[in-house]
């Protein structure tokens, strides 16, 4: 028997694209998936999950976290070493409006502004010592979500999908609510940039109005409306699964990889499987009363109690941010942060009280934080002299705090100086933040890259060290 002469070898993938009709293929990419979210840490997690509240915009944190006794005391004289150079013109040291109260045995001294976070006081490490880079708000958003002050870096959940996998294949493992898109930075702060496509965050867009927020408490609000975008009228969920099993075998015959093509073709599976269980998870009607009073009423309120749902099918990342634009930008008047904290302390603390009572804060890290802080000096006004109430961006020393997975409650880390304008004890970079959320997901920084335009890529860039003393 003469044997047949091929013009060039059968590669492992050609093979398994023709044998079976390519079942092979698929059940080969169904083991890589299952490798990833077995073996994709590098030492055992504190963290399965992570939900971030993000309160774009800059929180002051001398009127949150940080209280600064020398305010009040040098309230209206110069910021010792003279103007400091921010963003715009600031004038005097201008004290803390805000009454102060210690909570907790830690006893943390939190403002008015946040009594219910306040109750959750023991259960939080606040790290009093963040800075960033860059005083604006894009780059300094970018840099708190993707590592890098400019467009085209994959973001923090990008990364976790990519190192972690999902271990839930109904729901994408990174998901962003918002009422709207947030700054006129939008989508690349949850990019998957030259990362595989399926690891982009899915934007969810929890606005809803007046009327529609009456509905959700009279239990008649439909969930769908959430999500429309992932149904299609015309054609029923079965004759959907003989379109994808079809685009799926014309794409094994091709024999050639397409990224963007596969890509397309994940992210459509994951449209497909999301109509059987999105309405549920994001039907908040199904929780109890108590739940829904513990949270509160309005977008940010939605935004957090959906994060635990989501989390609790075990979804990889959920972000929540405050609104649309910046608006934590308290440039004319800090007491603007009356009504966004007034939104935003209750379901915070609801966030954690609620994985408390399921059981899952040990396992779910929470982070919340702003991309920078505010000054300790009162800005002045459009640059005519007028004196303000408000205070200018920060990046020099800010606060952020963490709760569950792992990190260590009721403690403190890091400090600015005696005004709260710059960390000056145990400063903690971005890129420090990033590669301690890693190693509570059991991942080594260093180790996660991705090969992408002739260099290796990782979230933290060349640094970043894990804040060890923050771990339980």
């Amino acid at each position: 028997m003469t044997a047949h002469k091929s013009k060039s070898p059968l590669t492992r993938r050609e093979a398994l694209c023709r044998v079976g009709n390519g079942f092979g293929m698929m059940a080969f990419a169904g083991m890589i998936a299952d490798s990833v979210a077995r073996a994709g840490t590098d030492f055992t997690p504190r963290a399965k999950r992570v939900i971030f509240l993000y309160m774009n915009g800059g929180l002051s944190q001398v009127d949150s976290f940080d209280r600064k006794p020398a305010l009040e005391k040098y309230h209206g004289q110069p910021l010792p070493g003279g103007s400091i150079a921010t963003e715009r013109k600031t004038g005097t040291l201008m004290k803390s409006p805000f009454a102060w109260k210690k909570y907790g045995q830690c006893g943390m001294e939190i403002s008015e502004l946040f009594p219910h976070v306040g109750e959750c006081a023991d259960d939080i490490c606040w790290i009093r010592s963040v800075y960033t880079d860059i005083p604006n708000h894009e780059p300094a958003m970018l840099m708190m979500n993707t590592g890098f002050s400019q467009a085209g870096r994959p973001s923090l959940g990008a990364w976790l999908t990519y190192g972690l996998g999902t271990e839930n294949n109904n729901l994408p493992g990174y998901m962003v609510l918002c009422p709207d898109v947030p700054t006129t930075v939008g989508p690349p702060l949850w990019s998957n940039a030259f990362l595989p496509a399926i690891h982009q965050g899915t934007f969810i867009s929890d606005k809803v109005s007046e009327r529609q927020a009456e509905e959700l408490i009279d239990k008649k609000f439909d969930p769908k409306k959430l999500v429309s975008y992932i149904y299609n009228e015309k054609f029923s969920l079965q004759e959907q699964r003989r379109e994808m099993d079809l685009l799926e075998k014309l794409d094994q015959i091709r024999n050639v990889r397409d990224p963007q093509l596969e890509a397309s073709i994940k992210s459509m599976e994951t449209a497909y499987r999301m109509q059987t269980e999105a309405p549920e998870v994001f039907d908040i009607r199904k929780e109890s009363e108590a739940t829904l009073k513990m949270y509160g009423t309005g977008s940010t309120a939605r935004g957090c109690l959906m994060a635990v749902r989501l989390a609790a099918r075990n979804v990889r990342m959920v972000q929540v941010y405050y609104g649309k634009g910046d608006p934590w930008d308290a440039h004319s008047d800090i007491q603007a942060h009356r009504k966004n904290a007034k939104d935003s302390d209750q379901p915070f603390a609801a966030v954690i009280k609620d994985l408390k009572s399921r059981g899952m804060l040990k396992d779910t890290l929470v982070v919340c934080g702003s991309e920078f802080g505010r000054t300790p000096v009162h800005e002045i006004g459009n640059g005519a002299g007028a004196a303000q109430n408000g205070r200018d961006h920060n990046p020099f020393g800010f606060t952020m705090w963490l709760a569950g997975g792992g990190v260590r409650g009721g403690t403190i880390y890091g400090a600015t100086d005696d005004f709260g304008f710059k960390a000056v004890e145990k400063p903690v970079h971005v890129h420090d933040l990033h590669a301690t959320i890693l190693y509570l997901m059991g991942i080594d920084h260093t180790k996660l890259t991705y090969r992408y335009s002739g260099r290796d890529f990782r979230l933290t860039d060349v640094s970043g060290n894990v804040i060890r003393d923050i771990i339980a």
